[in-house]
């Protein structure tokens, strides 16, 4: 479940029963700190066999990330091309390396590549992208 620093008290005693009467396990994703609201609820927080803080993304695991998005959308990343660089660097300046902003990006990227049908990633469509989406300081 993302974003599970959200959920009300009742919806929380949802997921325990859910937890409770399925074999199979529940992930919550929040923001840093979830883990201290959940220790309010011992009859869930009994249940949490982990906590796990995921950081920004390496340089290399940027790399990946990106070329992989990249090929998801049928292209490649040149790296001798000042606008693949370009849309790199839009892409790292918006997210700072933060996968779960690098995924809700993509999906902004994607529209809009399809609504203008464009057959590439440059800055302006990474920054278009980025207005679009909520993003915390």
């Amino acid at each position: 479940m993302d974003e599970a620093d959200r959920l009300k008290p009742p919806a929380l005693e949802q997921v325990r029963d859910y937890y409770d009467r399925h074999t199979m396990g529940v992930t919550l994703i929040g923001m840093p700190g979830i883990e201290k609201r959940l220790a309010r609820y011992p009859q869930l927080y009994s249940r949490i066999g982990f906590a796990h803080l995921y950081r920004t993304l390496s340089t290399d695991e940027l790399t990946f990330v990106l070329t992989n998005r990249w090929r998801e959308l049928g292209l490649s990343i040149d790296s001798h091309d000042f606008t693949d660089a370009e849309a790199i660097a839009a892409v790292v300046r918006t997210t700072m390396g933060n996968f779960r902003l690098i995924q809700r990006l993509f999906t902004q990227i994607t529209r809009i590549r399809d609504i203008n049908q464009l057959n590439s990633i440059t800055k302006e469509v990474v920054e278009a992208a980025g207005e679009t989406l909520l993003i915390g300081t």
